[in-house]
Formats: structure tokens, sequence, C-alpha cells
């Protein structure tokens, strides 16, 4: 079955930080946009990041811009979310999520994604 299991979450210091692992299964991840997603306590989920199916074309929440890196493996079936300079307004738990629509250039639109994964904990905390 499609299955997504996010890993690498877990406390960081502001200015750490931490490598988000979406591993897939179930489905060959290249045909995919992935997302990142996140919802942090008494907000709404927001878009992050993604990349598209069709590298190398990818897109950032202004907030985590030049910050935060999304990449992917395709042999290892598995996304990235490289997480720089953190800053206690990351602290959320963390979403990947896949779209089949890989033809066209990934949203930050949760709506657009088919399959999640169960999230895991980010924390940045002095």
């Amino acid at each position: 079955q499609v299955q997504l299991v996010e890993s690498g979450g877990g406390l960081v210091q502001p200015g750490g930080s931490l490598r988000l692992s979406c591993a897939a299964s179930g489905f060959t991840l290249d045909y995919y946009n992935i997302g990142w997603f996140r919802q942090a306590p008494g907000k709404e989920r927001e878009g992050v990041s993604c990349i598209s199916g069709s590298d190398p074309y990818t897109a950032y929440a202004d907030s985590v811009k030049g910050r935060f890196t999304i990449s992917r493996d395709n042999a290892k079936n598995t996304v990235y979310l490289q997480m720089n300079s953190l800053k206690p307004e990351d602290t959320a738990v963390y979403y990947c999520a896949a779209d089949p629509s890989r033809f066209r250039l990934c949203v930050l639109r949760g709506e657009e994604y088919d399959y999640w994964g169960q999230g895991t904990q980010v924390t940045v905390s002095s």
C-alpha cells in the first residue's frame, strides 16, 4: 500500500539544524510531486516546501526560503528537508505528502496532495 513515513524530528536550539526524511513505499517517488507541510499549535497547516517529480523544480514558503532545502534521492525513494537556522516559530508537526501531478509545478496547497505521512515533531527551543 502507499505509505509515507517521516523521521528526523526532535528538539533543537534556535539556530540549529535538522534534516527530515520522508520515505515512500508502495509507489515510485519520482512519479510524484512531494510536499512538506507543517502544523503548529493553534495554527492551520501550512505548506513549507515542495519538489516536483520532474526535478529540479522546487518551491518554498517565504518564511523558510533561504533556510530550508528540499531534495530527493530517487534511489532511496526518499525526500529530505534540510532545515537550517531554525527559529522557535518553526516548531510544528511536519508532514510530507505526495501529489501524482508530476507534470505540473508543485504547489504548497495541501488540497493537491493525495497521500500523507503521520508527521514528525520539530521543536525549536532554547
